[in-house]
């Protein structure tokens, strides 16, 4: 892929981790319109992305003190140390605004503003509450998700669908792991779509 399209689908990305912060602010979630079911997955991570932000409020505090007779370079790093702020909270801001969604139309699987998948509900074998720490790099065929390290839902799929990374690159995944606030109620949403011989207990 051509260093223009990568900057253009990066361009995008910052894009949506942008509207992100409004819809924070706005109070409002991207998805869960139309009679479409929220399933929020930020709720592990917060602490962590808060922490980032604290450092990175007093790393730019000190670093205007120290660069205070450096008017460029005072300008040049106050300028990238808002940025990075701006970027954390906006990666949190993602994840509250943009959950999973069940609606009539299937499953929707989200991680902040890099993937939105859409799985239609006959595309869908079965779905389990499924802890792990994912430690090494999956299989081709596996989308991991984590969030603070773990993944809370498991999905499996009748056939592999596709998905493009942030950059592009199309990777295709018949099972799909996932981490949710409340997994046990995502899981039930997502087995109130199968066929009543997928039903059973979260």
């Amino acid at each position: 892929m051509s260093a223009p399209r990568k900057l253009r689908l990066l361009a995008a990305h910052e894009g949506r981790v942008a509207v992100s912060i409004a819809l924070w602010a706005a109070r409002r979630r991207d998805g869960t319109r139309g009679g479409d079911e929220g399933f929020g997955y930020a709720r592990a991570q917060a602490s962590m992305l808060y922490s980032l932000v604290f450092v990175s409020v007093v790393e730019t505090v000190g670093m205007s003190v120290l660069l205070s007779g450096h008017p460029v370079a005072h300008l040049i790093t106050l300028v990238i140390d808002v940025y990075a702020v701006l970027f954390v909270f906006g990666l949190h801001a993602a994840a509250v605004t943009r959950p999973h969604t069940v609606g009539p139309a299937g499953l929707r699987v989200r991680a902040t503003a890099r993937l939105d998948l859409r799985i239609a509900p006959e595309l869908i074998a079965s779905v389990r509450r499924d802890i792990r720490f994912p430690a090494a790099k999956a299989p081709d065929d596996v989308l991991e998700l984590p969030v603070a390290g773990q993944t809370s839902v498991t999905v499996e799929l009748t056939e592999p669908v596709g998905y493009r990374t942030v950059l592009g690159a199309r990777r295709y995944a018949r099972t799909i792991r996932c981490h949710a606030d409340d997994p046990a109620a995502l899981v039930t949403a997502v087995r109130a779509l199968l066929p009543a011989a997928a039903q059973e207990p979260a």
